[in-house]
């Protein structure tokens, strides 16, 4: 055992400690700490209180009934349709995590129910959630192994063809991805873009009313490519969706850049690295490869990568959260060179690991 290890086994048996607890908690310079530190084990403690809370509110529309006025709680009982003990509950709890504010005498938009204002879509994921909480109920069960029939394994073997209602809700989420997307990586130098596994095309849509000169196919199973059509059109979007298999399929080799975003963390290695042996090989000489997703390493968010992804992965029986330089590894296997990341403005929503393929 190295010596980094023997002191961090020592930090945790002293943290542990009760004494030493006890102490930390009066001495005015630990004293701070201390107490963020209940704080923090407390949150673990009751944080799924607070997404059920955050869940009442989004399934009753409190953010958007608030949305530029308060309410007193009997007029708000009258809108969201619970009676006026459930909804001061809900108000008072909902303002103690900052969803909600009191005003006067009554309640109005609190900083972080502003936030999710301004990033509507995240409401499709809170309500899609409600799957992930069933399957998250026995845990220990689930950690024993893999099971297809959980209730996000369910919602995305699309293959079945429940693709519609996959499809809404990527691309519900998808369209804040692709704005990160187009702010940090330039597609100008490019002439043709794949999207590979792009779900009904909102990022293709995205990208050509910001670069009208690409060309755009988006590749994907038939019944996902047929969505992806229907949405070209209506948007008026002069784009291709190709139904293919990227798993056993030819990819199009016309593209000098193709994307795969929130792609390789639903699959496992093995399946990633076919894929990206897939995508090598379509690409030209000096092609581009770009892997946008939420990713392992994320600076100051952690937790979302190995334990709200890691776990939610497991529950939807293929995948796990990268690192970026997981990621680089393996797109080194594959033959790629250079991979660097693209710094986002949101690293939280997504990072971008660039690559291109020389030989």
């Amino acid at each position: 055992m190295g010596i980094i290890d023997r002191f961090l086994g020592w930090r945790a048996s002293l943290l542990a400690d009760p004494g030493f607890q006890d102490w930390a908690a009066s001495f005015p310079l630990t004293r701070p700490i201390a107490r963020r530190r209940a704080r923090d084990v407390f949150d673990l403690t009751a944080g799924f209180v607070y997404s059920q809370v955050l869940f009442a509110c989004v399934e009753l529309n409190v953010l958007g009934v608030l949305r530029g006025q308060a309410l007193t709680v009997s007029a708000l009982s009258a809108k969201t349709g619970l009676p006026e003990a459930g909804t001061e509950r809900l108000a008072r709890a909902a303002a103690s995590i900052r969803l909600l504010e009191k005003r006067g005498m009554g309640y109005g938009i609190g900083p972080h129910g502003a936030a999710l204002l301004g990033n509507p879509a995240v409401f499709s994921m809170i309500k899609h959630h409600a799957a992930l909480y069933k399957d998250l109920a026995d845990p220990i069960g689930l950690l024993r192994g893999r099971s297809k029939e959980t209730e996000l394994a369910k919602f995305w073997d699309y293959s079945q063809g429940g693709a519609a209602e996959y499809s809404e809700l990527m691309a519900d989420t998808q369209s804040f991805i692709a704005a990160e997307i187009l702010k940090a990586y330039s597609f100008k130098s490019h002439a043709r873009l794949a999207d590979v596994g792009g779900g009904a095309g909102a990022f293709l849509c995205a990208a050509k009313r910001m670069h009208p000169h690409l060309e755009v196919t988006l590749c994907d199973l038939p019944n996902v490519a047929a969505l992806a059509r229907a949405k070209f059109a209506e948007a008026g979007i002069d784009g291709d969706a190709v139904a293919c298999n990227f798993l056993t399929d030819t990819l199009p080799t016309h593209a000098d850049i193709i994307t795969l975003i929130r792609v390789l963390h639903d699959h496992d290695d093995d399946v990633v690295r076919r894929l990206l042996s897939s995508v090598f090989q379509a690409l030209p000489n000096g092609g581009t490869l770009l892997v946008a997703e939420p990713m392992a390493d994320t600076p100051g968010a952690a937790p979302m990568g190995e334990a709200y992804f890691g776990m939610y992965l497991w529950a939807m029986g293929a995948g796990r959260p990268r690192s970026s330089g997981e990621i680089r590894k393996l797109l080194a296997e594959a033959g790629f060179a250079g991979a660097k990341i693209v710094k986002t403005r949101r690293p939280i929503l997504t990072q971008i690991v660039a690559a291109r393929k020389t030989q």
